[in-house]
């Protein structure tokens, strides 16, 4: 049975059949708090009349279908999710009443009561198959219609869709119907509806292809935090830097971006409607690194209005392509029209090492993966779809030339406007307007897994010059694939206590060896560096002097994108048991105060973290993670009053604190007896103090709920689940695991703050039964507990601070004899190579403090 399942032939198949020209969908949001009625008419035509097909429509009671006059008998037509619809005529029209439920986890259309003052919100997430939770559908990208929505709702209600909102028609009852006019043609995962007593501010973007109106909607309880000047700005920047780099208009009019509670994804791109996670307006203080990723969430989802949602993919094969583009268009937005000029930095230093951790888990696929049904699609938004996918794409923008690629990009548009098309039509568009071939490009990149490795490879004369230099490049066994690279060199030189780059150059790197002449007599420089410019998707290696300036001196070396590869660099070698732990946290302890870069500051104490807690050897770890903590104490205490390196370092702290002293010092910040100036202790510092407090047994379940009780709000509500989650008691560690793994009642936001707290290191004996819990657990979640929890659960909660060969050989029998979902045994997988990494890693550190 295909249940919610659908594959890319059955979708092929359904394609070649029909034309759909139209959907009408009007839908009661009146009728009570768990269902909502729907109601669908579908007109389209059929290749071959007479076949048959199948419309989709997930968790309803339908009460009546019609197909082109015809009563259909619901109780024969419509079983496991689908509805047969037989004999078709050249045109047919069917409608289908039904009765919809409400989600609570994010899919379909999701229902909030917001905790601060009871008001109702409704919001609609669709990708990638669930606008069939909502109406019927014919569920796939490539059958794009034009649609009418008709909403019913309670009076006072805003109600937002693709279309501009029409003025509200008086219904009897207290009830109003937003009767919407018709949108562009569009792919069902796009559209939205957004209702409830949404706070609506709204503007004008007055722009060089006329205007745009904009709305900025939040619940009502936030509105005080909607710093609608600064999104109107970065959404007015985007439009006019979007508009002119594709060099086509914007196509749907009007834009809202609506910022929604218990939100599953960090935003989603519905044709003018985007919805955007409500965490982003914040209410206490946040570091520029918070904001800069705000400016490139909200450019990705204008990208996609372009790519995506004018052009959409034919089938989820091309899902990497469409979050890629969108991804690599949004830094070079930021760069070139925003206040945040380095955006690339920040790029490097955190998408892409979210790319190369994936890239190096078992579960790596290729960038252009093989998503055969939806099951497939709905595990591949990682870090290959979408930090790998940038970064080969601005490789590829390399290659071909910046304004080769966006004349390509620019005729794409033009040919494929409120189409669907496959990846080898951009290819073509940009054979064309580059004069390259491509293919053996795309073959080589979006065909094949695995990151590779550039090192340097050298001999050196008596004078400290090369006499030889290549670059070695390596890939792991299992994705032996070799690959053409761009790649800078860099030459740094210390001058007067500075790193200062002498020279720079790019060569082609291909196959094993490549040897780079121009080098060769050159004076060997303190620091050599792969990769200068970051345009390559590689891991690079530090010869040995380089790595000793690196670790003796990166706060000396002035060049942001230069740190944040020596950075990644130290962070791979560490990873990959090249670099000791020890070393590792020495060397951020000594560069981090220095670091320019918002995410560089916010991001990199936590590698270090990992280092201290999970890669240290276990002989050595008490003692590094003294190290580690007394290290940011200082740090703290020498930051600039009122810095983001302040609030970094306070959390980090907080964090690491395990000792008397740092847990007493988090009291007294609590209660006031300590201040720091420039330092608000604010509310979500509040919870972030409190959570460590309470992983260290010095919060109970009463202190807790007085907090919350300070900050009756749903943010309040899953700070507090993670404090709960986070204390060492088996007491507590029970009550996590029934409400986030065993009960289905617990909000998608809240299942998600207990998974991330509940796996803490330092509570080795009360996590150990977890062990077996999560292994049989893990053998049914993904069919009781649906993608969105199972993923996030799996992922998160896997034991891994138990790391040991013990844990490695009880992981390995179950995924050798287990029967449970591959989807489900990803994670395993996941969890499971972690582990092997950690204790290959504590080996390393293990060596280093016996050396």
């Amino acid at each position: 049975m295909p249940g919610t399942n659908l594959t890319r032939d059955e979708a092929a198949t359904r394609a070649a059949l029909l034309d759909v020209t139209s959907y009408s969908v009007d839908l009661d949001l009146t009728t009570g708090e768990k269902t909502f009625g729907s109601t669908t008419t579908i007109r389209f035509g059929c290749t071959e009349p007479g076949a048959s097909t199948f419309a989709d429509l997930v968790d309803a009671h339908i009460h009546e279908i019609t197909l082109n006059g015809e009563s259909v008998d619901p109780a024969t037509a419509y079983a496991d999710n689908r509805i047969a619809l037989s004999g078709l005529a050249a045109e047919n029209e069917l409608v289908v009443r039904a009765d919809c439920t409400y989600s609570r986890t994010g899919e379909g259309l999701h229902r909030f009561v917001d905790p601060a003052d009871d008001r109702v919100y409704l919001y609609s997430q669709f990708e990638v198959p669930d606008a069939r939770r909502v109406y019927t559908t014919f569920e796939q990208p490539d059958l794009k219609a034009p649609f009418t929505f008709n909403v019913t709702a309670p009076a006072g209600w805003k109600v937002v869709s693709n279309a501009p909102a029409p003025e509200p028609q008086d219904l009897a009852g207290d009830k109003q119907l937003w009767a919407f006019p018709q949108t562009k043609p569009m792919s069902t995962y796009v559209t939205a509806i957004v209702a409830g007593e949404y706070h609506e501010v709204t503007h004008v973007y007055r722009g060089k292809h006329g205007d745009i109106p904009l709305g900025h909607y939040c619940r009502q309880s936030l509105a005080e935090h909607l710093d609608v000047e600064e999104l109107v700005k970065v959404t007015e920047q985007g439009f006019a830097f979007f508009e002119e780099l594709f060099d086509y208009p914007y196509p749907f009019g009007k834009y809202d971006q609506l910022y929604v509670p218990e939100y599953n994804m960090g935003a989603m791109e519905n044709v003018g409607c985007v919805t955007l996670r409500d965490e982003y307006l914040p209410r206490s203080r946040q570091d520029r690194a918070f904001y800069e990723f705000r400016v490139e969430v909200i450019l990705h989802e204008m990208a996609h209005m372009w790519f995506g949602d004018l052009v959409t993919m034919k089938w989820w094969d091309d899902l990497w392509l469409n979050e890629s583009f969108a991804e690599w268009a949004c830094y070079h937005a930021a760069v070139e029209a925003t206040e945040f000029t380095e955006s690339w930095t920040g790029f490097t230093n955190a998408r892409k090492n979210w790319a190369y951790r994936q890239d190096q888990l078992p579960s790596t696929h290729p960038i252009a993966a093989d998503n055969y049904d939806l099951r497939a699609v709905e595990v591949n938004f990682d870090g290959i779809t979408y930090a790998k996918g940038a970064s080969v794409l601005k490789q590829l923008v390399a290659w071909v030339g910046l304004e080769n690629f966006i004349e390509g990009v620019r005729a794409y548009f033009k040919d494929f406007e409120y189409s669907n098309s496959e990846f080898g039509d951009l290819l073509a568009a940009l054979e064309k307007s580059s004069g390259r071939e491509l293919q053996s490009w795309a073959q080589e990149w979006l065909q094949t897994a695995g990151v590779n490795t550039l090192a340097p490879q050298f001999q050196l004369g008596e004078d400290g010059a090369y006499t030889s230099f290549a670059i070695r490049q390596t890939a792991a066994a299992e994705h032996a694939t070799l690959r053409r690279h761009r790649v800078g060199v860099g030459l740094y030189d210390e001058v007067d206590g500075r790193l200062v780059r002498r020279s720079s150059f790019e060569t082609d790197v291909a196959g094993e060896l490549t040897e780079v002449p121009e080098l060769v007599g050159v004076k060997q420089p303190a620091l050599l560096l792969l990769n200068e410019g970051d345009l390559a998707y590689a891991k690079i290696r530090l010869d040995e002097r380089s790595l000793a300036t690196v670790i003796g001196g990166i706060s000396t070396l002035d060049d942001s994108l230069a740190r944040a590869l020596c950075w990644g660099a130290a962070w791979d070698m560490t990873r990959d048991a090249e670099l000791s732990a020890t070393d590792f946290v020495a060397l951020v302890l000594s560069g981090i105060a220095a670091e320019t870069d918002a995410f560089g500051v916010s991001r990199i104490p936590s590698y270090a973290a990992q280092a201290a807690n999970t890669f240290s050897a276990p002989e050595n770890r008490a003692a590094l993670q003294q190290t580690w903590e007394q290290g940011l104490r200082k740090l703290l205490e020498n930051a600039p009053a009122g810095s983001d390196h302040q609030l970094s370092f306070v959390r980090a702290y907080a964090a690491a604190a395990h000792s008397d002293q740092a847990l007493d010092e988090l009291e007294a910040l609590i209660d006031g007896t300590r201040t720091l100036e420039g330092l608000e202790v604010d509310t979500d510092l509040r919870w972030t103090l409190l959570t460590a407090l309470a992983r260290a047994g010095r919060a109970d379940a009463e202190r807790i709920d007085a907090e919350l009780a300070r900050d009756n709000t749903i943010s309040g509500q899953e700070h507090a689940a993670a404090a709960r989650a986070s204390r060492p008691t088996a007491e507590a560690k029970a009550e996590a695991w029934e409400l986030a793994i065993v009960r289905d009642d617990v909000a998608n936001e809240t299942q998600r703050s207990i998974v991330l707290a509940f796996q803490a290191h330092g509570q080795e004996e009360v996590l150990a039964p977890y062990v077996e819990k999560y292994l049989e657990a893990a053998e049914t979640m993904w069919e009781d507990k649906g993608t969105q929890r199972a993923s996030t659960a799996l992922e998160y909660i896997f034991p891994s601070p138990l790391a040991s060969q013990e844990l490695l050989d009880r992981v390995d029998a179950w995924l050798q004899s287990s029967q449970a979902n591959p989807a489900a045994k990803r994670y395993v997988h996941e969890g499971r190579d972690d582990v092997a990494r950690a204790l290959a890693a504590q080996a390393k550190d293990a060596q280093a403090k016996d050396a």
